[in-house]
């Protein structure tokens, strides 16, 4: 079962949409994931990831939730005002929304977070103990840099001269590299105490493999929680080859569900 719906709260009204198993009778509360898309993306993801994700994970006895940031598919606003705090406080907003329906186990929360929304389920994670467990394809580790050479060099330095630069009929303002410049997700992902999965395709020229490597240290330090690692041979940034967009969505399902997980590369 699928419902589209807006989550409104201040100057937010965010699009979203919400997966439940067809069918499902049982009393017990559903397990709960909830998806952070990447920069300037959408709750569909490229080539449908997220949607083909949440059906799959609501056919395993999920509940998953997707939306849309402010700004970007259908939300309203502006992407990137407020910079990644704003995005935080979004994610939050959804938390508080999806958590106060009926029917959630609301101890078994996970945020996945793909590529920059990665480094905001981070962000949220280490602050918000709802969060219990983290998925992260592709994450951004740096997000100043990594951002700043996705979009070059020259719509950064025209949003620092000017106030705001376009950049795929995005107006990126300063204020939003700014924000970027400020937030260290390798500092703030030894505040989260709860299991992670991190997959990543050595396809990947957007976001460097070697992060999910360095966050598998990170996290393998921590006083608590577990961390396992999916590398996935040639999967590019967002899985869209067949195989490997399978590979991801599956091997996250497995996680999720409890079936054990060895890091290696396929």
């Amino acid at each position: 079962m699928e419902t589209t719906f807006i989550i409104r709260n201040g100057a937010w009204e965010l699009a979203a949409t919400y997966h439940r198993p067809d069918g499902n009778t049982s009393v017990e509360p559903l397990p709960l994931v909830v998806i952070c898309h990447g920069f300037v993306g959408s709750r569909i993801g490229v080539d449908r990831l997220f949607v083909k994700a949440a059906r799959k994970w609501s056919e395993a006895g999920f509940a998953v939730l997707r939306f849309d940031y402010a700004g970007c598919g259908e939300s309203e606003g502006d992407y990137g005002a407020g910079g990644l705090e704003a995005m935080v406080e979004q994610t939050r907003l959804v938390l508080d929304h999806a958590l106060s329906m009926p029917g959630i186990q609301t101890d078994q929360v996970t945020l996945l977070g793909h590529s920059l929304g990665g480094a905001v389920a981070i962000l949220t994670a280490s602050s918000d103990v709802r969060v219990s467990r983290l998925v992260l394809w592709s994450p951004v580790a740096n997000p100043f840099g990594d951002i700043v050479r996705i979009v070059g060099r020259d719509v950064y330095n025209q949003a620092i001269s000017t106030g705001s630069a376009d950049y795929l009929g995005y107006g990126l303002t300063a204020g939003f590299f700014h924000s970027l410049a400020s937030h260290h997700p390798f500092q703030e992902a030894r505040k989260f105490t709860g299991s992670i999965f991190l997959a990543h395709g050595t396809g990947d020229d957007v976001i460097p493999v070697d992060y999910s490597f360095l966050y598998q240290k990170i996290f393998r330090i921590r006083r608590g929680g577990s961390c396992d690692k999916e590398i996935i041979r040639d999967a590019g940034h967002t899985f869209s080859s067949a195989e490997s967009m399978q590979h991801v969505i599956t091997k996250t399902s497995n996680w999720l569900t409890g079936v054990k997980c060895e890091s290696h590369i396929i």
